[in-house]
């Protein structure tokens, strides 16, 4: 059985560099892409200091479709170019919100939701879908955030099968 380390940085860099060895060896072993993703929305939530909803969408078509998460219940279906997470997926980029609410058509899933980091999950050029982090605190995440964020994401990518 897995069991997580608490993680005592101070430093960002190396906060990261913890979790990614704690992604490494929960998703050791295990392909299925839903099993991958509902631990490693447990993991970032349970580690990562001001986070009120972390999880994935998946692309299907024009749309992406809510997958594993924890928070609060969130939007089921996003557009492709709606919202942070779609737009994300038209960009093929992360995107870093330091307000929502300065974010043109960003979509409240959760009032409380002041900033946000939406990381595309990309294997062989193809967006498979997003990582989507979401804060109260405004301004919540920067560059390190970003960077860090964006190795979880490839490390999940790499670990999985497609979705």
């Amino acid at each position: 059985m897995f069991q997580a380390k608490v993680i005592d940085s101070t430093s960002k860099p190396e906060l990261y560099r913890q979790l990614a060895g704690e992604l490494a060896a929960l998703l050791q072993g295990e392909r299925d892409p839903v099993a991958n993703a509902a631990n490693m929305s447990a993991l970032l939530y349970m580690t990562m200091p001001d986070l009120n909803w972390a999880g994935f969408y998946f692309s299907r078509g024009s749309e992406l479709v809510l997958g594993p998460f924890q928070g609060k219940p969130a939007c089921i279906r996003i557009p492709v170019g709606k919202g942070v997470c779609g737009t994300a997926v038209e960009r093929g980029a992360t995107i870093l919100v330091e307000d929502v609410h300065a974010f043109p058509g960003h979509i409240a899933c959760d009032a409380a939701s002041r900033s946000e980091l939406v990381v595309p999950l990309v294997k062989n050029r193809t967006i498979l879908g997003v990582l989507d982090l979401d804060s109260p605190r405004k301004a919540r995440f920067d560059a390190e955030d970003q960077a860090g964020v964006e190795e979880l994401a490839r490390l999940y990518v790499t670990g999985s099968d497609a979705p």
